[in-house]
């Protein structure tokens, strides 16, 4: 089958990924989604109920399927199915376990095209479109995602009050001054949320309809 795979990785946590996915979901009709959780066996040091993984940890990677298995209010897969995915798979894995994880959570993947959350499965597998969030100001990049620029088709920044994105692009230009990827990046093309309609078209056009 031929299937459309896009990437949407972030600089850090909170970045605005899971608010882009949504955006592209509601655009891009009966496309699925993966969210990607990389989990480790201790406490993250954040609130358990929120965010913790590890009781779902075990030797092989989970993959959880379905409205059923997946769909929860204000949660990330949740808000996959409000934005009308029409499947949502989520990974959770260790760092070990990514590999294998990501593959198999493809397999279950029956549409033509779908939107992959996270850094982390980037360097295991190949994707037709890669997509980087960054807050407009720029901030600390995490190890994966500095692996993951590298084969970046586009990077997104996210800033709710900016409705123009004039002012986003200009905090963005101030903090990539002093960063040590500012060549890198500053060759990849770069869209405001104004500019969205122009990213999910670039994403259409990359896009091959399965043959029925």
């Amino acid at each position: 089958m031929i299937r459309t795979a896009v990437a949407v990785g972030g600089f850090s946590s909170n970045a605005g990924k899971t608010t882009l996915v949504c955006e592209l979901l509601r655009e891009l009709s009966g496309w699925e989604a993966i969210k990607v959780t990389r989990g480790h066996y201790r406490s993250c040091g954040k609130d358990p109920h929120a965010c913790c993984v590890s009781h779902l940890l075990g030797e092989k990677p989970l993959i959880r399927s379905g409205r059923e298995e997946t769909y929860a209010p204000g949660k990330d897969t949740g808000r996959y199915w409000d934005a009308g995915a029409s499947n949502v798979h989520w990974l959770i894995a260790t760092k070990e376990q990514v590999e294998q994880g990501i593959h198999k959570a493809l397999e279950r993947v029956s549409a033509p095209g779908v939107i992959i959350e996270g850094n982390s499965f980037q360097k295991f597998i190949d994707v037709d479109f890669a997509v980087m969030v960054a807050c407009a100001g720029g901030g600390k990049i995490k190890p994966s995602a500095r692996r993951a620029l590298k084969n970046c088709s586009a990077i997104y920044l996210f800033d709710e009050r900016d409705e123009s994105g004039a002012s986003a692009r200009r905090r963005f230009n101030l903090w990539l001054q002093d960063e040590n990827e500012r060549e890198l990046i500053s060759s990849i093309p770069i869209y405001t949320r104004v500019e969205l309609p122009q990213l999910t078209k670039r994403i259409i056009e990359i896009h091959t309809p399965v043959a029925l």
